[in-house]
């Protein structure tokens, strides 16, 4: 079993829908596993479960409420295997995202940070092997204008085994 630590943004009925309709068509990995997302800590192995849940809550304290608005939609190439995503990505509440995610690898779990990669804040939309796939989709995306506006108000400590993310315990974000 896998420990990850993902936001399942608080956005209207009406945005979680529209992102819900694009992925039922288009994300042919994830549809199904978690709801649309923010990642913050992607699948650690081998970390004990109360230890990993008392870090989450240790570096969820003090931190504001992150609102966010996602305007564009980007394509990105996976690069642990043959995928290419399409992300929605914040305009406003990049850096507190940024920031938080960086604040989560600190201490024990800093030695699982991948620097090999960059992160990217995102709500993943789609995904396929075909890559001109996805630029049309985000694209067609980018040309109708749309605007996801929420924020990051919790983060979800969860497990991610037989293909499903289960929350574990929902942190707020804030407190003393």
């Amino acid at each position: 079993m896998a420990l990850v630590v993902v936001n399942y943004p608080t956005v209207s009925r009406d945005d979680y829908d529209w992102m819900q309709s694009i992925r039922a068509e288009h994300d042919e990995l994830y549809y199904g596993v978690a709801d649309p997302h923010f990642t913050f800590v992607f699948p650690v192995f081998g970390f004990d479960r109360e230890p990993f849940l008392e870090h989450v809550r240790e570096r969820a304290r003090g931190v504001e409420e992150i609102p966010f608005a996602c305007r564009c939609a980007t394509v990105v190439k996976d690069a642990t295997n043959e995928y290419t995503h399409v992300f929605l990505v914040p305009d406003e509440g990049h850096s507190g995202i940024v920031k938080l995610h960086d604040r989560l690898y600190g201490g024990p779990l800093s030695p699982h940070l991948r620097l090999d990669i960059p992160f990217i804040p995102h709500v993943a939309v789609a995904n396929s092997t075909d890559a001109t796939a996805c630029k049309r989709l985000a694209d067609g995306l980018n040309r109708e204008g749309f605007e996801v506006e929420g924020s990051v108000d919790a983060l979800d400590a969860a497990s991610y085994e037989h293909n499903r993310v289960t929350t574990i315990e929902r942190v707020p974000l804030g407190g003393p």
